[in-house]
């Protein structure tokens, strides 16, 4: 597929290019239609719901408010009214505002004015929900409102309409964060054209996937944040996956394949790893189902057709656009030195030999520190506390922070997140007088009922996302209620959050069990080996607790919430844990796949266990590193989305994968692999038989019988690259297909012998302890072969 795709490079691209252009027409054309379905069966919050939709059905478009205070006087005072009123009655007469109730309107307004006198408070009700008011129709309420103000008289507006115009332009956290992976990308290439491939490939897989959650939502229910949370996991995926493959593909370059072969090669290697890590990342996401939240399955079908999408960009669309740019996906430097003094050998040296060799010589110590580092970080999550962020955790500078926080001042803290007492049989007067006698509530007010239902409205002297509020909620529900003999539910925005945390936290451990569970059967199936997928699991436990214990530090405890803008502390939204898991759990896979792989590899060819997890870091870490680097990066430009939300999420997978591939995929594992020893790779010979065949790496070509001839042999010595013998070094020799033929230890003298079967071309591997380690192809003719190896620190050599 790779080589059609690199030789029929401009169907390829057009194809890609008219299936972009066509759904973003459409898209267009059909707009959005996305809905926030909370569903909640079984909880006392939907009860409530479901009784209030019954006796109210017409309350459907979204209630927003102004909030108004005096420095001195009243807000009753005439040169306040006379500024007020008339922007209340602009307002109403606005096409698109279904009703306008204000506090001057009658004896029934008087309770929109604080004890004091001086903040008072309209609500305005759109005749839509929130998601689907025009922009202009709030922006024209917002300064009709806010042209009344003078000095002494501040005008605010907070609600959910309000919140979404004073959200930054959409796109702007993509591009900060496309902008910042060019950046990285540019470093680690050298190249302008291979820094733009994996921008590319991101930009389409995003796009598209974007545009058709866009036309699904009129299908099915989709949440707004699905599409933000798609266009956050794409791009990271997107480009780390076009990363790999470039990676790869310079790589064979530079070692002497030609472009077509090296991409070809590429993506039969790197390609096969991007396809199963696309599948590991769906799988994880998919898990998100098992908690029966309907509100998630839009989140699941957005993100996963997003990351499905980018996996075909990368495995059709790349091999296609490297056909075009050749040996130019090489920088200049690069190219002039390839053809100056020929190909590279094939080693990996530097930095990640010398890490790689230092993890193999002290792997208890370095694991040792890897784990203090992520417990430490982990401490937080003990006091994870769940719940919903509102307008009080905006930035202090919006204005519907500042509307909030004049309702809390004027009414009291709980006046933003009333509960509604929602009864259809029972005593009401004693309800009421039950409810205003319980301590933490601050008033009570029964509306006039309808169709036989009474909602009753308290509101708690504490705030929303006080825990005090959530005790109430329990004494109202679990005491007051069942006293008074009344068939009666509590619901409101605060009891249905309290109930999603609830349901939430209920649900969580089938969940991390389910997408732990799938994952270890795809690496078992993968690697053939008991100790990696438990390995594997493990290390995704650690990341996840140390990751959401950074989560607390900032968002719950306050910890840099200025600093990056973010508003005040609260709890963490209920609905995170679930979606950061899945995300989390994928990209840990990702790490994971493209680390072990290699390993695997080089163990198929070697059986050597030491080389296998050396090389394999060696050669793995810098491009884990750099996408890691770049995730980062686009992750915490999140933050500028302008909804806490996403924000939450960008924060704590940021943290997430920094954790992972800097601490654990490129220390602890390494260093948990070498301790291990030859364990990693076991399995039951009986599980074996029954396990099916899925090949992350590609399979051995027919391995060609050696020459007919006499047996012979191979033999010479090992010396480091002063002349110094090395004693105690394994030599193995290998068939091309990586079937091990004999394996013999050098003496004191550094010389060594091997046997050979037949003339034919074999595989020559050398490693010592304190050196490094040699693999080479070596061609035995009719005679012994005289052949010495020169070992030295810090260098590797890769079989590949």
């Amino acid at each position: 597929m790779a080589r059609w795709c690199y030789r029929h490079r401009l169907v390829v691209l057009l194809l890609w290019v008219g299936a972009l252009l066509g759904l973003g027409f459409s898209a267009s054309a059909a707009g959005t239609n996305y809905a926030n379905v909370f569903s909640l069966p079984d909880t006392d919050s939907k009860s409530a719901y479901d009784l209030m939709e019954k006796a109210f059905p017409n309350t459907s478009g979204d209630t927003d408010t102004v909030v108004w205070k005096v420095d001195r006087g009243s807000v009753r005072d005439q040169a306040v009214r006379s500024r007020i009123a008339p922007a209340l009655d602009r307002i109403a007469k606005m096409p698109g505002v279904g009703a306008v109730t204000s506090p001057y309107a009658g004896k029934q307004g008087a309770a929109q004015i604080s004890g004091d006198g001086r903040i008072a408070y309209a609500q305005l009700t759109f005749a839509k929900r929130a998601n689907e008011v025009p922009k202009d129709l709030v922006q024209n309420v917002m300064d009709t409102a806010q042209d009344a103000r003078k000095s002494g008289l501040h005008v605010e507006l907070g609600g959910q309409a309000i919140q979404r115009v004073q959200e930054p332009p959409q796109g702007l956290s993509e591009m900060v964060g496309i902008v910042a992976a060019a950046v990285v990308l540019f470093l680690a290439f050298g190249s302008f054209f291979a820094m733009m491939l994996p921008i590319a490939i991101a930009v389409f897989g995003v796009g598209m996937g974007l545009f058709s959650t866009q036309l699904l939502s009129h299908t099915t229910d989709i949440p707004d944040i699905a599409p933000l949370l798609a266009s956050l996991i794409g791009l990271g995926v997107g480009i780390d996956y076009a990363l790999f493959i470039v990676t790869r593909h310079r790589r064979g370059i530079l070692r002497g394949l030609d472009p077509e072969e090296s991409a070809v090669t590429a993506l039969n290697t790197s390609g096969r790893a991007v396809l199963f890590a696309g599948g590991t990342v769906c799988i994880a996401l998919a898990g998100m189902l098992v908690t029966r939240l309907r509100f998630l399955d839009g989140v699941v079908i957005g993100t996963s057709l997003t990351v499905v999408l980018s996996v075909m960009a990368a495995t059709t669309l790349l091999p296609a656009l490297l056909g075009f740019l050749g040996p130019r996906v090489l920088s200049r430097r690069q190219r002039r030195k390839l053809a100056a003094e020929g190909p590279e050998p094939e080693r990996a040296s530097g930095l990640a030999a010398r890490w790689s060799t230092n993890v193999e010589k002290r792997p208890r110590r370095i694991a040792a520190l890897a784990l203090v580092v992520m417990a430490v970080l982990a401490i937080p999550v003990l006091s994870l506390r769940l719940g919903a962020t509102d307008q009080g955790n905006d930035d202090a500078k919006t204005t519907t922070r500042k509307a909030y926080d004049l309702l809390a001042e004027g009414f009291g803290p709980g006046f933003n997140g009333p509960l509604q007492v929602v009864s259809e049989s029972g005593d009401t007067a004693t309800l009421v007088k039950g409810l205003e006698s319980t301590p933490g509530v601050a008033r009570v007010a029964a509306l006039p009922p309808a169709q036989g239902v009474t909602v009753i409205q308290v509101v708690p002297k504490t705030s929303p996302q006080s825990k005090e509020t959530d005790h109430l909620i329990d004494t109202l529900r679990d005491e007051v209620i069942p006293k008074a003999g009344a068939n009666a539910h509590v619901g409101g925005v605060t009891a249905v959050s309290k109930d999603f945390a609830s349901v939430t936290g209920d649900r969580l451990p089938l969940f991390i069990a389910t997408i732990i569970g799938l994952g270890f059967l795809l690496l078992l199936i993968a690697f053939r080996s008991l100790v990696v997928p438990l390995t594997a699991a493990l290390m995704n436990l650690i990341a996840a607790a140390a990751s959401f214990g950074v989560l607390v530090a900032v968002f719950q405890w306050g910890w840099g919430l200025d600093l990056l803008g973010l508003g005040k502390e609260g709890p963490i939204n209920a609905f995170l844990p679930v979606i950061m898991l899945s995300l989390l759990f994928g990209l840990s896979m990702d790490y994971q796949v493209f680390l072990v792989s290699r390993m695997h590899e080089e163990w198929v060819h070697t059986r050597d266990n030491a080389r296998a997890v050396r090389v394999g870091l060696a050669e793995t870490s810098r491009v884990i590193n750099s996408a890691a680097l770049i995730m980062v990066c686009v992750f915490l430009a999140f933050v500028l989305s302008g909804d806490s939300g996403a924000a939450m999420a960008g924060v704590g997978l940021a943290a997430a994968v920094a954790l992972d591939a800097f601490v654990l995929r490129t220390a602890l594992v390494p260093a948990a692999m070498h301790l291990l020893g030859d364990a990693n790779w076991w399995l039951p010979a009986w599980l074996e038989k029954r396990l099916p065949h899925l090949a992350v790496e590609p399979g051995e070509e027919a391995e060609p019988e050696p020459g007919e001839g006499p047996a012979s042999v191979v033999h010479g010595f090992i010396r480091t690259a002063d002349g110094e013998p090395v004693d105690g070094a394994s030599v193995t020799l290998l068939s091309q297909g990586g079937r091990r033929l004999d394996r013999v230890t050098s003496l004191a003298d550094g010389s060594y012998i091997v046997s050979v079967p037949a003339p034919g071309t074999y595989l020559l591997a050398t490693s010592a302890t304190s050196y490094g380690s040699r693999a080479a192809q070596v061609e035995v003719t009719d005679g012994p072969l005289v052949y010495d190896v020169e070992l030295a620190e810090g260098e590797v050599d890769a079989v590949n």
